[in-house]
């Protein structure tokens, strides 16, 4: 295993992924009404674990993370601060808004050589901290799911929403066991990347469309236009032989990103209509982001 390689993608992946986890365990306990208090406080658990996973990311992180990965916006961007704020404000939950200040002060390739057997001790630990709260995370929206499939629990939350954050749930804890097990990515291909991606993708906009207002009738059609797209593109990386991907994922992905950015300015201004929380709105832009910076390596 070549340490350093497996030290930096390990904490890449929790720089991004493990804010996404807390914010996922924030959106379910958002979206619960006082029955589902008991799932509430599952949900705050997680919450609060991933955050510690990414704090540990941030410290061990500084100094060595690409510059690629800090300018590509999919740790934070340019909104996030006040996405957090905002939404604690609406919904009551508290957030550490200093993890998003530490993250905008990370540097880059300062890299230390002296101490890169015991980084990577210590970031060996955090991927076995990870997977572990992944488990039971993963089991815990499987649950969630279940007993909104069965009407046995509501939540404001899509039941395909649900699906959605599994997946990617999943993606996060087998892609911290490759890294464990060769220290790379060796098994992801372009065409695993698209397909994964463009699903995320079309979902996006998917639920953009059913989070607006209904008089939002032109942002609607353009959701409902990038959800089209987007099934065409999924349908073109299943069918594509390996070394011959379609070649607009990310074309299309740049585009879907300029109407997220603006979609989350106008949700910021209070210019949209829109049931849709700002740091719900900031959340998806951060994905595009990741998902372009993966299209471009």
């Amino acid at each position: 295993m070549h340490t350093e390689n497996y030290t930096v993608k390990s904490l890449e992946l929790h720089l991004f992924f493990a804010r996404i986890m807390k914010e996922h365990a924030f959106f379910l306990k958002a979206g619960f009404t006082p029955a589902g208090e008991d799932c509430a406080k599952q949900a705050d658990f997680y919450r609060e674990e991933f955050e510690k996973v990414l704090c540990k990311a941030i410290s061990l992180g500084n100094g060595i993370i690409s510059p690629q990965v800090l300018r590509s916006g999919e740790l934070v961007t340019e909104f996030t601060s006040l996405a957090e704020s905002q939404t604690e404000k609406y919904t009551g939950i508290p957030i550490n808004t200093d993890i998003t200040g530490k993250t905008l002060r990370l540097n880059c390739g300062c890299r230390q050589t002296n101490d890169c057997n015991e980084r990577a001790h210590h970031v060996h630990q955090l991927n076995q901290k990870a997977i572990e709260l992944l488990r039971g995370f993963i089991e815990f929206k499987e649950n969630i799911l279940k007993k909104v499939l069965c009407c046995e629990l509501f939540t404001v939350n899509y039941p395909l929403l649900l699906e959605h954050i599994i997946r990617e749930a999943k993606l996060y804890c087998e892609c911290i066991e490759m890294l464990e097990r060769d220290g790379n990515f060796n098994d992801r291909t372009l065409k695993d990347i698209e397909c994964f991606w463009n699903q995320i993708m079309m979902e996006h906009a998917m639920f953009i469309r059913g989070l607006l207002d209904p008089s939002e009738k032109e942002l609607i059609c353009t959701a409902d236009e990038f959800a089209k797209e987007y099934c065409e593109l999924l349908e073109r990386s299943r069918n594509a032989h390996e070394r011959t991907m379609p070649c607009n994922s990310l074309e299309k992905t740049l585009k879907f990103r300029e109407f997220k950015t603006a979609g989350v300015r106008g949700i910021e201004q209070c210019k949209i209509r829109s049931i849709i929380l700002p740091l719900l709105a900031d959340h998806v832009l951060r994905e595009a982001n990741h998902y372009i910076r993966l299209l471009k390596c």
